[in-house]
């Protein structure tokens, strides 16, 4: 059964330590579905709409044929995951989590089942 991009991001939020989630078109920036608070999700969207963008040129520079599973940000306080949708080209999860009360290993794993699952 298909579940909906906000079902999707809410089963992220029952990770231990999670703060909000989205889903995020990169060909144009904008914020799609949301769900959490702690950080401006429409900055946020615009923001690593950006971090993508870059990633991806920088992999086609170095004539790179290998695709992104995801960018881990470290913050002090705060873990940011950002993992492209493979079956939807153009979309990422973006996943944001306290970093004292959160484990790395299964957020990304959650964000992993996540992105399989994830229909338009």
């Amino acid at each position: 059964m298909a579940t909906s991009p906000k079902d999707l991001l809410n089963e992220l939020m029952q990770t231990e330590g999670a703060m909000c989630a989205a889903l995020v078109d990169y060909n144009s920036g904008m914020l799609l579905e949301s769900v959490g608070s702690g950080v401006d999700l429409e900055l946020a969207a615009a923001g690593n709409t950006e971090v993508v963008r870059a990633k991806l040129k920088t992999m086609k520079s170095l004539n790179l044929n290998a695709k992104i599973e995801d960018i881990l940000i470290s913050l002090d306080t705060q873990y940011h995951i950002i993992r492209p949708v493979e079956k939807h080209q153009g979309l990422f999860i973006y996943y944001v989590l306290d970093r004292s009360r959160s484990n790395l290993a299964m957020a990304r794993r959650k964000v992993l089942e996540t992105e399989a699952n994830t229909v338009i």
